[in-house]
């Protein structure tokens, strides 16, 4: 850990701070902070910046309700702009998107990106809209029991490919699986943030299982001596 006078503000005090949404990973918003501020932060955690246009400390969500619980704050190698991971109440950017970085400006088009929550928006779309000629409509069509089938079905494709221990096949089979659970997910109603924080949750059971353990070794290791 980093003491906070190693932050080098600029001229104006300022330094800028790039939030991340602790699930996802995506880039929410840029904003600045002065040492107030990062106090306040890393006190309350509650993120707040400082405001260029109101010259005032601004916790973001104070108005809209749309907090931003701190969970981090690392700074860069030169010490003079912040990462903060952070988990949104709601939307980040006062136009009430997720994020404030949502308009392209170009793209090279040589590698489209892919991620899963673009996936998960894309199946969110083919349920509202039902699009003829696609296989996620059929799906959706036929209802529960036939998506539950083929994720039942991709299972044991896994497995068979799994244990004939070919890699290729084995990954090719659970992208398929991994698909066919995430209409099932859109199909229930559960979110990709569903998974992640129960997920997240079993770490920090998995972690404090580990604490115990390794305490109960040198207990045991000092009861030898």
């Amino acid at each position: 850990m980093i003491d906070i006078s190693e932050i080098r503000f600029d001229a104006n005090g300022l330094v800028p701070a790039v939030v991340v949404d602790k699930f996802s990973r995506q880039v929410l918003m840029l904003a600045y902070m002065n040492r107030q501020s990062l106090e306040k932060t890393m006190d309350t955690g509650l993120v707040t910046f400082w405001s260029r246009s109101r010259q005032e400390l601004w916790t973001k969500g104070e108005t809209s309700g749309n907090y931003l619980h701190a969970v981090s704050v690392t700074a860069d190698c030169d010490r003079d702009s912040l990462l903060v991971v952070a988990e949104p109440d709601g939307p980040a950017c006062h136009l009430g998107t997720k994020s404030c970085f949502d308009y392209p400006l170009w793209n090279s088009g040589k590698l489209d990106d892919f991620t899963a929550e673009g996936l998960y928006t894309l199946l969110e779309g083919r349920k509202r809209d039902m699009p003829q000629q696609s296989y996620t409509t059929y799906l959706f069509e036929k209802g529960l029991d036939k998506i539950l089938k083929k994720v039942g079905e991709e299972c044991t494709e896994v497995i068979i490919a799994a244990k004939d221990n070919d890699k290729a096949e084995t990954v090719y089979e659970v992208a398929d699986l991994a698909y066919h659970v995430m209409v099932m997910m859109v199909q229930q109603g559960i979110s990709l943030e569903d998974i992640t924080k129960e997920l997240a949750s079993r770490h920090v059971i998995d972690r404090k299982v580990k604490q115990e353990k390794m305490a109960s070794d040198k207990d045991a290791e000092k009861a030898e001596k």
